[in-house]
This record gives structure tokens, sequence and C-alpha cells, in this order.
């Protein structure tokens, strides 16, 4: 059998303050948006940068500590994995993939 591993490591800024929620059975869920950017020369010497942003889901108690603690423009370190899930957006934009985070640390 072979071993199969999904983990993503990130470090970045919220892009807004998180958002809380709970399901029916009352579990907190809180998500965000984080951007993660990269910069490097160009062969004339200008500076190019690339931003990336990932859209993050924390559960339980830690979603609860990010609620609370995190806010717009947060630098944080997390860990999680990738989950791949469709929905519809309020202007109609589909998203299909996400970080669901296991550990949050804050860096600010």
């Amino acid at each position: 059998m072979t071993a199969c591993v999904n983990k993503i490591i990130l470090v970045g800024y919220l892009g807004k303050d998180p958002e809380q929620r709970f399901t029916q059975s009352g579990r907190p869920v809180t998500s965000f948006t984080l951007a993660t950017s990269e910069r490097w020369k160009v062969d004339d010497g200008e500076r190019e940068q690339r931003t990336e942003w990932f859209n993050v889901v924390v559960w339980n108690r830690l979603a609860e500590v990010c609620k609370t603690y995190l806010g717009k423009g947060s630098r944080v370190y997390l860990e999680g994995r990738l989950q791949s899930r469709s929905y519809e957006t309020e202007n109609g934009k589909q998203r299909t993939l996400e970080v669901v985070a296991s550990v949050v640390k804050m860096l600010d």
C-alpha cells in the first residue's frame, strides 16, 4: 500500500475579518481568506509580484480562537489540508478548493 499525504503550510495575511457561523449541531466554524505573495526580479531588473488567495476554514475551539484574535491584515502561519468543495458565491463565482486548517499561529 502506498501512503498518501494531503498537507499544506502557509504564511500570509488575512484579507478580511474572519466570519463565524455554527452548524445545526452547534459546532463553530470560522472562515477567512489568506493572501500569500511571491516577489522576484525579471531580466530587466524590474520587480514582479504574484499574490495567491486561499479560502481557509477552521473548526471547533480553534475556530473560536481565530474569530476572537484575528482580523483583517493579521499575519498567520497555518497548517492544514486541501479540500475540494463546490459552491457558488454571492457574486456568482464558483469556489472549488479550500484549506481546512488544523494549526493556526499568530505571527503579529
